[in-house]
């Protein structure tokens, strides 16, 4: 598919990965974006739903729009996660098909696999448990979208593709401490300690587990060749295929921002899934994606991003 010629819809386009994937549309020469934004576009409502294809009419869909946190967030507003995430992608599907969209990318998430999954997560390990209890909901409002996904296009050839991004972060990230994932949040409390002379920060769990990272850049460079030359029902991982524990994290994040102080953990905080580390075949098999972002470079534009907004305020 020739993205420059379609009229393109990015729900989500004005938040992390959406405004990065418009700017990579655009750089590949896209200029028909449609951007819906929530006060004019509520997408929980069907009504605005229908009147952003009215106005739109797009060719091809990227939707993105979620609500999401870290673990705290998740634990806080579970109920909001569930209804939310589900309500939404559920009436843009039945939208798109309606309207006939031609093309329309789908981001789940890893959140959706097993707690217990062996790594690397392989797609064909989805549906082999329950996920990990703090980001259930969430997760299992984004997996339900892969069975619509794969119904609609089984009744009505909707060309639905459902990707699963690993943890993302990268500039313009969510630094909020409330609702931040893992790589914002240590970037900002080391830089914070660092600034005010504090001889140690303190961080939930006790640092065990593994995670997964991808910068922001390679996620929406994955999205548009998903949408460029995939159009298979099977879900896709999308990640780095690269494995860190938190605790190698925080040492390297704290080494980056040149926080010389103690790293003290919390245990009586959780610590989420145990491990997460992708199995990436699939998206290189199927539309030639490989991560191009060390992880320590990506964290160095990403501090230094957060640098320079730290000095803009």
């Amino acid at each position: 598919m020739d993205l420059t010629t379609r009229r393109i819809c990015v729900t989500g386009g004005a938040g992390f990965l959406g405004s990065h994937l418009v700017r990579a549309l655009e750089a590949r020469g896209c200029r028909r974006i449609f951007v819906p934004r929530r006060r004019d576009y509520d997408l929980t409502q069907m009504e605005a739903i229908e009147r952003l294809f009215r106005d739109a009419r797009p060719q091809v869909l990227f939707h993105l729009a979620a609500v999401v946190g870290g673990i705290g967030a998740n634990r806080a507003n579970p109920g909001r996660f569930f209804y939310e995430n589900a309500i939404m992608g559920i009436q843009l599907i039945e939208a798109a098909r309606r309207f006939g969209v031609e093309k329309l990318v789908v981001t789940g998430t890893i959140c959706s696999y097993p707690k217990f999954t062996p790594a690397p997560f392989r797609e064909e390990s989805l549906w082999n448990g329950y996920p990990e209890e703090t980001n259930a909901p969430y997760g299992i409002a984004k997996k339900a979208l892969l069975v619509q996904c794969q119904a609609y296009r089984q009744q009505y050839g909707l060309n639905a593709v459902f990707l699963m991004p690993v943890n993302l972060y990268g500039p313009g990230d969510n630094f909020d401490l409330e609702t931040s994932h893992v790589i914002p949040a240590l970037i900002r409390k080391c830089l914070e300690a660092e600034q005010r002379g504090e001889d140690h920060v303190t961080l939930w769990g006790d640092g065990s587990p593994t995670r997964e990272f991808l910068y922001v850049e390679d996620a929406a460079e994955a999205l548009m060749l998903a949408a460029e030359r995939y159009d298979g029902a099977e879900p896709v991982n999308v990640g780095s295929g690269e494995e860190i524990s938190i605790r190698e994290l925080a040492e390297l994040i704290a080494r980056l921002c040149e926080f010389r102080g103690r790293i003290i953990w919390d245990p009586s905080k959780p610590n989420g899934q145990p491990r997460r580390r992708l199995d990436t075949t699939r998206a290189e098999r199927y539309f030639g994606f490989r991560a191009r972002v060390p992880l320590e470079e990506g964290l160095r534009r990403t501090i230094a991003w957060y640098r320079r907004q730290l000095g803009a305020g």
